[in-house]
Parts: C-alpha cells; sequence; structure tokens
C-alpha cells in the first residue's frame, strides 16, 4: 500500500530538515523547511511509477516549491522507475524521484529542479538531411512495423529499376543517381551484384524488391536526390 511508503519518505524528509505531515488537502506528502525560506514540498506516493502519478504531480505543481515522486523499489531492479526515459522526462518537468526500498532504504533517483533539454545538433542535422533528401512522403508517420521508404531506398530503387534493363557501369547510372558507385560496391539490400569488373546487375532479391516496392518508387529518377 502507498501507506507503507510513507515512513521512509517521513524520515527522509526529515533528514533534509523539513517538518513533515501526510494527506494535508489531498497531497500525500507536505513538507515545509524548518529554516527561514519555508520551502513547501509536495510528495506523492504510489506503488509504481504511472501516468496518475505524474498527473497529479502536475497538480501540485503551482502550490509548492518542490515535487517529490515515491515509489516502492522494484524487485528486480527492472521498474519504471529506472527507465532512462522516465527520469529525462521528470527532470524536464522539474520533479525529485525517490525509489522506496521494502526495507525502507530510500534512494534519489532524479534530484527536482529546473532543466533544459541539450540539443544533439548531429542528430538534428540527420533529421533534417533525411527530410529534405526523401522524395515526397513515401511513407505514414505511425508506421513502425514495415520497413521504412528512407532516402537511401529511394536511391537504391532507382539504381535498380535502371539494372533491371541490363547490366551497366555505375557511369551510365550517375545521371540518376550521383552516388551509384556507392551503393553498388556497398550493396546493404543484397540487390545488385558484379557481373565483372565496373559492370552491375540486379540479383533476384533486387527484381523482387522491384516488385514489393513499385507503388513507393520514385516516378522520376531526374530528380532524385543524393544517398545518406
Amino acid at each position: 500500500m502507498e501507506t507503507d511508503l510513507y515512513p521512509p519518505v517521513k524520515r527522509f524528509l526529515e533528514n533534509l530538515g523539513f517538518e513533515v505531515k501526510g494527506e494535508v488537502r489531498s497531497c500525500d506528502v507536505v513538507a515545509i523547511s524548518k529554516d527561514v525560506t519555508e520551502l513547501v514540498v509536495i510528495g506523492e506516493l504510489k506503488r509504481t511509477f504511472s501516468l496518475e502519478l505524474l498527473l497529479q504531480a502536475v497538480e501540485r505543481t503551482s502550490a509548492c516549491d518542490e515535487v517529490w515522486l515515491a515509489v516502492a523499489a522494484s524487485k528486480t531492479g527492472r521498474g519504471r522507475e529506472g527507465d532512462k526515459r522516465v527520469k529525462k522526462l521528470l527532470r524536464l518537468l522539474g520533479f525529485g524521484l525517490l525509489s522506496v526500498a521494502a526495507n525502507g532504504r530510500v534512494d534519489v533517483l532524479v534530484e527536482p529542479g529546473p532543466w533544459k533539454p541539450r540539443r544533439d545538433p548531429k542528430r538534428r542535422s540527420r533529421i533534417v538531411n533525411e527530410f529534405h533528401r526523401r522524395k515526397g512522403d513515401p511513407i505514414a508517420g505511425g508506421s513502425t512495423r514495415i520497413p521504412q521508404m528512407t532516402a537511401y531506398r529511394q536511391q537504391a530503387l532507382v539504381v535498380a529499376e535502371a539494372l533491371a534493363e541490363g547490366p551497366q557501369r555505375p557511369r551510365d547510372l550517375k545521371a540518376a543517381a550521383p552516388d551509384a558507385a556507392r551503393m553498388l560496391q556497398a550493396n546493404v539490400y543484397g540487390w545488385f551484384e558484379r557481373i565483372e569488373r565496373g559492370v552491375y546487375g540486379l540479383t533476384e532479391a533486387g527484381r523482387a524488391a522491384l516488385v514489393t516496392w513499385t507503388s513507393e518508387a520514385p516516378a522520376e529518377k531526374a530528380d532524385a536526390t543524393r544517398a545518406a
């Protein structure tokens, strides 16, 4: 029960210099610092981390200086409280997170306080680059369980379509696919095969791919963008 979490959390906050009381105006825990700052902390208790717990915390933000969430420590150590995404979300919101073990031990998993997300320039650049290189909008958002029509795959299909007409050299494909030579050598999908030095053809896997991806293939080779 949530009440089992209260005594350890109360002791934890008291050791930090707070006076602590339970169930004050629907708040599981209210702690007020004993110094002149009179810092107000509200805590919410749940056996496991949940959306409901998070929503309760959001409701408390306007009534206190800090919000702490406390959950029972997972016996296996694989509970949601240990999820990096959960911790990142709590830092974004400025909430603290406590893990309470069966023996009463309290561990601080996330400290409360303001947090600003750090930008990842490389990741942003990859997203923007893929966005601009992709021809059209070939796949609906939310499609996670099917192969993705990336800009690279679009270019590979352009090359495969050309090779379906017969073996060719990379330089013959350059007008339609500027990076054809690199794609043929890498052969990421297993669609291409070297017939002889500097000459490539299409494998059975490549022919099957053309059938599978016909509706997704670029309509005009001339508009193809460079592959990653």
